[in-house]
């Protein structure tokens, strides 16, 4: 357990009322914790178990967030039973008015985000992609910015918080880009130098080139999701269409997190269906999530278009 609480007390000391992911087990960087996270979603920390655990492990980590000084200790710790068929919700103590299951407002490099903290799959705001929205923050000043499979629009609002001139999102889902309609708005963000097209991306190729061109694009998709994208073969039909939308040295980001696939499937795919971009460099994931095979975690990789 030292090793759990180690880990919590160092990711403590980093979050400055940030989100951050306390306990990342599932890194295989900690033998025996493999199915256990712990997520901080200020004021709400998450106990996540991904399959069952001895009740002691959940009560020693209960008196551990208890004796955290005032200023550290969440306001609400949840556990998550994620292993059971329906996910199971309890609530450990709760020392606010917060409903953790309700719409929560979080903040990460000083920006506002609308997540649901005890949604399985998608809470609205992915930890692990920081270090990708914090160089598309850095890197945006005065782009034209395209946002593939946008979500709820993390990389938008970095963009534009980054000064980017404006950003064009496409996602299928209309309830993930009202979501990130929204948090534009949390930010005071110009509107009208953001887009939402909520259309299938792969019938939408004449209005995103219309929109066009762009100097940053952001490729961020499902690694499989039935009837929407599969990496191993729709990943190449979005590449393939990159030279037309984009203008020269423009740059481009690739996601991709299947522990199945390396960096090597996608500089492949990048040499075979669009080489005019070059491979530039790996963008690090942050520092709450270590990994034991880094291939097998989040690849984030910058190309960009040769003269």
């Amino acid at each position: 357990m030292q090793v759990i609480f180690d880990s919590i007390s160092t990711q403590l000391a980093s979050t400055s009322g940030e989100v951050r992911r306390l306990f990342h087990g599932r890194g295989r960087c900690f033998p025996g914790y493999e199915q256990l996270v712990i997520d901080l979603l200020p004021p709400v920390a998450i106990i996540r178990l991904f399959t069952e655990h001895p009740p002691e492990l959940i009560e020693q980590l209960n008196q551990y967030f208890q004796q955290l000084d005032n200023e550290l200790k969440p306001e609400v710790l949840v556990v998550q039973h994620r292993y059971r068929r329906e996910s199971c919700i309890e609530v450990l103590w709760n020392n606010s008015d917060v409903d953790p299951e309700q719409l929560l407002q979080v903040q990460e490099l000083g920006l506002k985000y609308h997540v649901r903290p005890l949604k399985n799959q998608n809470s609205g705001l992915f930890l692990d992609m920081r270090e990708g929205r914090r160089w598309i923050k850095e890197h945006s000043k005065d782009k034209s910015v395209l946002n593939l499979f946008a979500y709820t629009c993390g990389f938008s609002v970095a963009a534009i918080a980054g000064g980017a001139e404006r950003v064009v999102n496409l996602d299928m889902s209309r309830g993930a880009l009202n979501t990130g309609r929204e948090n534009h708005r949390l930010n005071q963000h110009p509107m009208e130098r953001v887009k939402f097209l909520s259309h299938d991306l792969f019938r939408s190729w004449g209005k995103l080139k219309r929109e066009g061109p762009y100097d940053l694009v952001v490729i961020d998709p499902p690694s499989f999701q039935r009837g929407s994208f599969v990496a191993t073969s729709d990943y190449r039909k979005v590449l393939r269409r990159l030279p037309d939308l984009t203008k020269d040295q423009a740059e481009v980001l690739l996601c991709l997190n299947s522990p199945q696939l390396d960096s090597d499937f996608l500089i492949g795919l990048v040499e075979e269906n669009c080489p005019e971009f070059v491979f530039i460099e790996r963008i690090a994931n942050p520092e709450d999530f270590l990994d034991q095979d880094a291939e097998q975690a989040l690849k984030v990789l910058l190309f960009r278009k040769a003269l």
